[in-house]
């Protein structure tokens, strides 16, 4: 068994993979608010720590779900991208958005009440195939 995993069970490996306190945010952040560069990633409203910041966003190069890209008009910013693997969490985000809109009211009474969740909860495959293509459009202007 690979040592990145603690045993051969699906959920536990995917924990494993993305199940840290950043890596969804980071992709969240990627998918959602168009965010691909570090000093972006690093302003984001979570203030992630640029030292797990730089840890995290190896990982997920690493794992496969961003890959590092450089613009052809500044070569020394460094540009990063979900992969196929990475944008095939989105229905797993959407979920988890769902899920905490439902669930976190009574605890988290501050929790973003102006956002689409009712809408998305009427048709997520909707959604994941919105968002995913506004993404890849995203991705489409700033690689050309």
């Amino acid at each position: 068994m690979n040592a990145e995993f603690r045993c051969s069970c699906p959920i536990t490996s995917a924990i494993d993979m993305i199940g840290d306190k950043w890596s969804l945010v980071v992709i969240k952040n990627m998918l959602f608010f168009n965010l691909k560069t570090f000093k972006e990633l690093s302003e984001a409203n979570e203030k992630i720590a640029t030292n797990i910041l730089s840890s995290r966003l190896k990982g997920l190069e690493e794992k496969g779900f961003i890959s590092k890209t450089k613009p052809s008009n500044n070569k020394k910013t460094n540009l990063y991208i979900l992969t196929e693997k990475g944008l095939s969490l989105i229905p797993i985000i959407i979920e988890l958005a769902i899920w905490g809109d439902t669930n976190l009211q009574n605890v988290h009474p501050s929790l973003d009440r102006d956002n689409p969740i009712e809408y998305i909860k009427l048709n997520k495959e909707k959604f994941v195939g919105v968002f995913k293509n506004q993404y890849l459009d995203n991705v489409a202007e700033i690689t050309l």
